[in-house]
Formats: structure tokens, sequence, C-alpha cells
């Protein structure tokens, strides 16, 4: 008997050990699961990048679909999708940006938020700009609240308030009509 669970013990080991590879070796790393989803948007008070006197709050999400798209302009992969977000934004869809940048931390130093501003501005104007605003995420406090993990990520709200989609990574043309697009539309006849 006692040699029955000698054996029981390495194998059921290797067994979970093996499930658990597989499904790292199979699964998305880009599909998390979203604690926010299906939740109205965390309560915020921040302001516009580009009006600091100005401040946001969730109303701005009440009675239209709104893609909230976070992005800076540090990320490599934010300007490669802002020409395609922009294409969107002139076909209708609102596009608000959750703004923050990496040069307000002490980490990696400090950035005043007119030389901010500036290098918004710039890269706006070179790549085009889908943003109907831009709220400055001064802190990263409301990425945090939305479990953020980088840049660019993309949240899908409804009238209501409620996020209904989190997207990790780019929206490009294939992301925008295979996963995005129909429920937008769904939300759009609501």
């Amino acid at each position: 008997m006692r040699k029955a669970y000698i054996f029981l013990i390495p194998l059921t080991l290797f067994v979970v050990l093996s499930v658990f590879l597989y499904k790292g070796l199979y699964g998305d790393p880009r599909q998390l699961d979203s604690t926010v989803l299906n939740k109205p948007a965390p309560d915020f008070s921040l302001p516009d990048l580009m009006q600091p006197d100005l401040t946001y709050d969730p109303q701005i999400f009440k009675g239209q679909v709104t893609l909230m798209n976070v992005w800076g302009v540090w990320c490599v992969t934010c300007a490669v999708e802002l020409p395609y977000l922009t294409e969107l934004s002139q076909q209708g869809v609102r596009i608000i940006g959750l703004y923050y940048d990496q040069d307000t931390d002490p980490d990696f130093g400090i950035k005043s938020i007119p030389t901010i501003q500036k290098e918004v501005t710039a890269k706006l104007a070179q790549l085009g700009n889908p943003y109907e605003f831009n709220i400055f995420d001064v802190k990263r406090d409301y990425s945090l609240d939305l479990g953020v993990t980088g840049a660019p990520e993309t949240f899908l709200i409804d009238k209501q308030g409620i996020i209904r989609m989190h997207h990790i990574g780019d929206i490009n043309t294939r992301v925008w009509r295979n996963k995005i697009a129909p429920l937008y539309n769904e939300l759009m006849a609501q």
C-alpha cells in the first residue's frame, strides 16, 4: 500500500503541472478576466489634459456609447493605432482618451504639464486625433481602478456608464470588425 502512495504522489504532481503548462502554452496572454466588466465605470474626478481647470467624472459616459482608450506618447503601439482610431472617430465613434505619462512618475523623472501638453499636441498632429478630449490620469490611480496593465487598452462603455468590454492591445481593422464593432453596434441600437 505504501508503494502505491509513493507512485501516486509524483504522478499527481506531474498531471497537475502538465495541465498548468498546457493552459499557459495555448492561452492568450492578452485575454485577462477584467474585474470591471458589466459594472459602472469606477468613480473619478480628473482634469482635462489640455485644460487642467476642467474636471471630468463618470457622468461623461451617460447617454453615449464611448470607447475610452488608455494611451501615452511614450507608447509605440498607441502611435500605431492612432490613425485607425482617427478613422473611427470620423465615422462617428465617440472616443475619449485616458492619458497618463510615465515622466510624471519620480522613477522616470518629472515633466511639467506644459511639456506634456506640447508632446501630446505634436503626436496627435502627426498621427491623427481621435479623441473628443483627454482625461489626464495624473497619478495613474484611475488606470489602476480599471485594472489597466499597460497601454494601449480600450474600454467600451454603454449609455448608462457600464463597462461592457475591455480590450488589451491596439485596435485595428480586424479587431474592430471581429471583436468590438458587433457589441458597439448592439449598444448603439439600444
